[in-house]
């Protein structure tokens, strides 16, 4: 299943990712899910956030399903993949693998649309985004 992944990142479980109920807090997985999103925009551009037009991805929207609690010690594997192109967004899903559990633990969702940073407004999806996948 993570070999189908073009974009894969390993992190290591932080003892202080873990909350009072003793597992990871549910905020640290949409921060995990940002280094991969981060990552995956990365290699579009070739290793810029934003392109030579100073276009780049923000995130509309977002959602998290919590299938398992991860907690330390535990290094979590996170795979993400565009799975949708829409006229003014891209959709992004990212799962998130437990290597102690050996199990899906997260899949999130997110909207990612193209903005350009200069002018300060949303702009056209560029064309690495639809087609470099």
């Amino acid at each position: 299943m993570l070999e189908d992944y073009k974009i894969l990142k390993k992190v290591d479980v932080q003892w202080g990712d873990m909350d009072a109920a003793q597992h990871v807090n549910n905020v640290v997985y949409l921060r995990w899910v940002e280094s991969a999103r981060i990552a995956y925009f990365l290699n579009l551009n070739n290793g810029r956030l934003s392109n030579e037009d100073n276009v780049g991805p923000v995130v509309a929207w977002q959602d998290c399903k919590y299938i398992k609690p991860v907690t330390f010690p535990d290094t979590v594997l996170i795979g993400v993949e565009r799975t949708e192109i829409l006229d003014d967004r891209i959709v992004l899903e990212t799962k998130i693998f437990s290597k102690e559990q050996n199990k899906l633990v997260a899949i999130s969702n997110q909207h990612i649309v193209s903005y350009d940073f200069k002018r300060k407004m949303k702009a056209p999806l560029p064309m690495n985004w639809v087609y470099n996948e």
